[in-house]
């Protein structure tokens, strides 16, 4: 099921890929792109696999896109070697542990490139006393592998061991930056593809001064990185866990100009205008805020039409985006105030059509 994703064939998908993209934005007048390739192997710090029972084995499927149908999957190459390694070992460690192994349907891997791995298994049954006994000893098992975590989820259930996250460790032009990435919150899944998105973004505002607004902030991935280049950052996001790990992470990283603040876009542009106040602004004069550079990293459905006019209120946008198709439905609205000065692709899916992107846009 995997013999399209070879080494081999690396070249070959990427440069179809930056053909594409010179086909879907040949309406703009956009710079020859910068490219940003992955590794071609072992690039995911991400996955997730069903468990197939059939008699005393046990393995994990997947689904092909097209047909659904099901295959087994005994190896997976885009994943880390650490994820290679735990997959194994963790089916051989329970297919005798019935506690660990009945009723399990689902396991979840997240690794890093610092090294640590949290297991999330998923089961239709609850979780007893028992469960959590044998989870732990599974965790000292498994430990010679990697420092590990376990959780365990059944329906209303989440069992903890230890914790439900993992410390994340890049390198962006030779600094080194820390960041809690939770279990089931967003992060960028190629982490060697993140540290160039990274390098980019603080290269394109290098000795920018003034102040960054951040919208969908996430944990702070970008914010993080880019702070020394600003004298103020603010950051919004949504989720709760996302802005709790920005807040954990800006300590860890020793930064003291980021805030960050829960709100959508739209809240945030509301709050901007002087439309609605928030309860959560109280502590932020947003009038003393230098509104200059703004980055956006929305979802795949891309900025709706009143962020695309918020953001078009800035000097300079950084735009990153997961969804080319979207992107050129923004780029039409940008372009009528702004010029497109960089154009980004990062390989961050390599042997699929994903492709992230990355445009560095100013006002005209």
């Amino acid at each position: 099921m995997f013999s399209h994703i070879h080494p081999d064939n690396y070249d070959a998908q990427l440069s179809k890929k930056q053909q594409d993209m010179a086909k879907l934005f040949s309406d703009f007048n956009l710079p020859a792109a910068d490219l940003y390739p992955s590794v071609p192997l072992n690039y995911r710090q991400r996955a997730e696999f069903r468990v197939w029972h059939e008699g005393d084995d046990l393995y994990y499927i997947m689904f092909d896109s097209k047909t659904k149908e099901k295959f087994r999957v005994d190896d997976f190459p885009v994943a880390s070697e650490l994820i290679n390694k735990a997959m194994k070992a963790l089916l051989a460690t329970i297919k005798d542990q019935r506690e660990l192994r009945f009723k399990l349907f689902q396991v979840d891997f997240l690794s890093t490139l610092s090294g640590e791995l949290l297991i999330s298994m998923l089961y239709h049954k609850p979780l007893e006393e028992n469960w959590q006994i044998e989870a732990e000893k599974l965790k000292v098992q498994l430990s010679t592998i990697a420092p590990v975590d376990i959780i365990g989820r059944a329906k209303k259930q989440k069992i903890i061991v230890d914790k439900d996250y993992v410390m994340e460790s890049l390198d962006v032009g030779g600094k080194n930056y820390v960041y809690q990435q939770v279990e089931n919150s967003f992060t960028q899944p190629n982490a060697g593809v993140n540290e160039q998105m990274l390098l980019w973004a603080q290269q394109a505002t290098q000795n920018a001064g003034g102040d960054l607004i951040e919208l969908y902030c996430g944990n702070g991935n970008f914010s993080i990185a880019l702070a020394e280049n600003f004298e103020r950052v603010l950051g919004t996001e949504i989720s709760k866990t996302s802005v709790r790990s920005a807040q954990i992470n800006i300590s860890k990283n020793g930064i003291d100009n980021i805030d960050i603040v829960r709100m959508s876009s739209e809240e945030f542009s509301q709050a901007m205008n002087g439309e609605r106040k928030f309860r959560r602004l109280e502590d932020f004069d947003l009038t003393t805020y230098n509104y200059d550079t703004v980055l956006v990293d929305p979802p795949r459905a891309g900025l709706d039409r009143d962020s695309v006019e918020l953001v078009r209120r800035f000097n300079k946008i950084i735009y990153i985006s997961c969804n080319p198709e979207t992107l050129k439905d923004n780029l039409a609205l940008l372009v009528e105030t702004h010029q497109i000065d960089n154009f980004a692709l990062f390989d961050q899916f390599p042997y699929t059509d994903h492709i992230e992107t990355g445009v560095i846009l100013t006002r005209k």
